[in-house]
């Protein structure tokens, strides 16, 4: 039987190869069986960014975020999404979200 971490493992391969659809797919199959594998969705919600799918892409971000909400890593990945969100559609709510995001990823950061 495989592994969360080799079939989490075996994702990011795909992705390094450039094989996106295909990594997508295996963390996709990956959250349906282990929801709460946080890295499985910041990895999707980049590659849903890279491939202009923001809005599963801003719930990737969101789900970690609700899953670690301790870790600052998890909402400056959001804000980025959210950067990259809005330089992809131009809607200004992406700027007011993306600053949200850093600034609580900032306030996290000081508690360490």
């Amino acid at each position: 039987m495989t592994t969360v971490a080799e079939r989490y493992n075996a994702a990011e391969k795909l992705k390094d190869q450039g094989k996106s659809e295909e990594a997508i797919a295996a963390l996709e199959a990956l959250v349906a069986d282990e929801p709460d594998h946080v890295l499985s969705h910041l990895t999707l919600g980049r590659l849903y960014t890279l491939s202009a799918q923001f809005e599963k892409a801003i719930a990737h971000g969101v789900k970690a975020c609700q899953l670690e909400p301790n870790e600052p890593f998890n909402f400056t990945a959001l804000s980025l999404t959210y950067q990259r969100t809005f330089a992809g559609t131009q809607d200004h709510q992406f700027i007011t979200l993306a600053e949200d995001a850093r600034d609580e990823a900032r306030r996290l950061e000081s508690l360490r």
